[in-house]
């Protein structure tokens, strides 16, 4: 009976220890040492916990003797006699149940991110500990982690592995999930005008996007400030907090455009008042394009400076040569159009006009001194003061030289003097004579000579088609072929000579080319119709030659006379 008794004994103590070890059981605290918990679970022998394992990571421990609590029995006696108990895989039993059960239901969990690993974080889900990939902590990449650090907060199960004792979490799931929800109702409820807090999410060239929360919006470059900007990261930059207009909304899209500017007062109001036209302000560049440059005025106001407003003088130049960006610049107004936000300004206007200076200290006729700027096929270009240059045409350098020749006989940085002939100041030009610092000679030779004179003429030069003759030994003449006699056989430029005189009646005066036409024949003509006159008559019965030869002798006699 005794060795049965034993037998059963030892059996049940066996069965016992097995039924036990692996198990979570329940204890009463019997004591409190120092760091570790003495625990009666009911067996031959307590177990020994650390405090810490009855806290939450980084909070202290609040277990008391009398408490109750469970542990999971690791082994029923150790080589001290104690049974080794644990109070960590108590928890991580009873949370890998619960746990399951929430991960079948994808239902959310609440943990305490506790600790760094590679490529991630541990949370501890109330006993179980999982691990929090890096992307999977937020929406957005976070930079620090810090404040997110054993704060308990809500994760989604990815996946679980218990055999491995695997966990998966997400942070972001729960945040994309919440952020759906936010975005339903913000789009439900977004109306265009209303005014919303954003954060900058993102900058590029044409603007920034905007996290509505849940929703992003475009706040284009234009809708920033009213003042020009080149780029957004000039007034935004990425996680910056922003107050938006929503200024368009597509519910089909779901497209939004936000502004900035549209919340602050509008500086075109009352323009007109306050940038009257002819009125001087002093203005920034803040733009240079091939066409001009833009001003402003105030934030938010900018005209235009057309290049053909920059100056009086510098035509056909890039603006960025008369003006710089930032240069501070005095402009007049000359038209404002409020409707079309565009305000045109003009820099030259406000300086003195260098012409109305030239034109008054020197009119037509006066006479000036210059350097030679520059040398032409056609003239010469000579500066007369900083701002503007005249042109000496090449027909106006001499007198008596060919234009050619004349032209020849200078070179650029030669100081020249020369008479203003003409100035159109619309088309900016001078025209300037240097040969009409002198008289003209052949207005000299032609005072008393007119047309219809009758001249005696030298003979310079033979052709073919008349002859080239002078008249007052100065002034040049041409009598053609068939002006050389009445008589057509006479007709023959061969018949004169270099250096003979004849007489000739001047039928044309042609001052642009400085030549007199004449004609032999007229004057023969001229004097015959005179003899008939005083010689002759119808009824006397006298041949031509009769009275021709009587009109020759009285002329000699009269010349005897003389």
């Amino acid at each position: 009976m005794a060795k049965e008794s034993f037998a059963e004994l030892l059996e049940e103590s066996l069965g016992e220890r097995d039924s036990l070890e692996g198990t979570v059981v329940k204890g009463i605290v019997i004591s409190v040492d120092n760091d570790m918990a003495l625990i009666d679970v009911g067996l031959k022998a307590e177990g020994r916990v650390p405090l810490k394992e009855f806290a939450a990571p980084g909070q202290p421990s609040e277990i008391a003797v009398g408490d109750t609590v469970e542990v999971y029995v690791e082994r029923m006696e150790d080589k001290n006699g104690e049974a080794m108990l644990s109070r960590e895989k108590a928890r991580r039993e009873e949370s890998w149940i619960k746990l399951e059960e929430q991960f079948n239901n994808s239902e959310r969990v609440n943990g305490v991110i506790f600790g760094r690993v590679k490529g991630g974080f541990t949370v501890d889900l109330n006993g179980a500990v999982a691990f929090l990939p890096g992307s999977q902590v937020d929406i957005r990449p976070v930079r620090d982690i810090t404040p997110l650090m054993n704060t308990p907060q809500p994760f989604q199960i990815l996946k679980m592995d218990r055999s491995r004792g695997n966990i998966v979490v997400s942070r972001r799931a729960v945040l994309e999930e919440t952020r759906a929800e936010q975005r339903a109702e913000l789009v439900e409820n977004l109306k265009e005008g209303q005014v919303l807090e954003g954060v900058v999410k993102n900058i590029t060239d044409y603007g920034a996007f905007v996290d509505l929360g849940g929703v992003d919006g475009l706040l284009h470059v234009t809708d920033i400030s009213w003042r020009r900007i080149n780029h957004p990261s000039e007034e935004l930059s990425i996680g910056q907090t922003v107050n938006v207009q929503v200024i368009r909304f597509n519910s089909e899209t779901q497209r939004i455009s936000l502004g900035m500017k549209q919340l602050l007062a509008d500086p075109w109001e009352g323009v007109e008042a306050k940038y009257p036209v002819s009125a001087s302000f002093t203005g920034r560049v803040t733009n240079i394009t091939d066409y001009g440059a833009f001003v402003e005025l105030e934030a938010g106001i900018e005209g235009l400076v057309h290049v053909s407003e920059m100056s009086w003088t510098k035509k056909n130049v890039h603006p960025g040569k008369i003006v710089s960006t930032s240069q501070e610049v005095e402009v007049m107004v000359l038209d404002v159009d409020p409707n079309k936000r565009r305000i045109s300004l003009g820099i030259k206007q406000c300086q003195e006009n260098p012409w109305d200076t030239f034109t008054e200290k020197y009119p037509v006729g006066a006479e000036i001194e210059g350097e030679i700027k520059n040398i032409t096929e056609f003239g010469m270009f000579v500066g007369l003061t900083e701002e503007i240059d005249g042109m000496v045409h090449m027909s106006d350098i001499d007198w008596h030289t060919a234009p050619e020749e004349a032209l020849a006989g200078y070179n650029k940085g030669d100081r020249v003097k020369a008479k203003v002939l003409d100035v159109d100041v619309e088309k900016e030009r001078v025209s300037l004579g240097i040969k009409q610092l002198e008289s003209d000679p052949f207005e000299e030779a032609m005072d008393g000579v007119r047309k219809g004179d009758v001249v005696t003429c030298t003979v310079t030069k033979v052709q073919d088609n008349g002859i080239e003759v002078t008249v007052k030994d100065s002034l040049p003449g041409f009598i053609r072929k068939a002006e050389l006699s009445r008589d057509r056989s006479e007709q023959r430029p061969d018949r004169f000579a270099e250096g003979e005189k004849v007489d000739a009646k001047i039928t044309a005066i042609d001052k642009s080319s400085r030549k007199l036409t004449l004609s032999i024949k007229a004057f023969e003509t001229a004097e015959e119709k005179e003899a008939m006159a005083n010689y002759g008559s119808s009824d006397s019965g006298a041949s031509l030659g009769d009275i021709l030869g009587a009109a020759l002798k009285k002329k000699e006699e009269q010349s005897g006379d003389e």
